[in-house]
């Protein structure tokens, strides 16, 4: 069952983020910024166990990042990940927000969805407020993917 996340998930939401972190699939988030975001947040729950998250940022008037994405591995390809997308973007669409982005390894699961691969520099507010402060900015291998909305519910 795909939900929102409430502050008691936030553990669960910090482990799985933490094994892709580990690995270098994914970027490290901390436990405090979690809990700090947790209304960002989606968690795909079955059985009682969170399998899988991802999170809707908003950045701007007109544009917002799906962050955090990940599904645990043995629970892969079952079209979680995509469920949860679709659920950020719906989201997206209610607020108003026309342009989605992600930066991601792995670009062509958004690209199935619609998103396009794009430049870095077409998400300054990105770039000067987050990357910067990364450690791997000068090295980042991440893919910048944007979705189109144009925010019609």
């Amino acid at each position: 069952m795909l939900r929102k996340a409430t502050v008691k998930d936030a553990q669960e939401i910090f482990k799985i983020l933490q094994k892709y972190a580990i690995e270098g699939i994914l970027l490290p988030r901390s436990l405090n910024s979690i809990y700090e975001n947790i209304r960002d947040f989606y968690v795909y729950e079955e059985n009682g166990k969170i399998i899988g998250t991802g999170s809707l940022h908003i950045f701007w008037e007109d544009l917002a990042e799906i962050k955090s994405l990940a599904i645990l591995p043995e629970y892969q390809n079952r079209g979680i990940g995509r469920q949860i997308v679709q659920a950020c973007i719906q989201e997206a669409k209610q607020l108003g927000i026309k342009k989605v982005f992600a930066l991601t390894y792995v670009p062509s699961f958004f690209e199935k969805l619609g998103f396009k691969v794009v430049d870095k520099s077409e998400f300054p507010q990105k770039v000067w407020t987050e990357c910067i402060h990364c450690v791997k900015f000068n090295e980042c291998k991440e893919v910048p993917v944007l979705l189109e909305i144009g925010g019609q519910p």
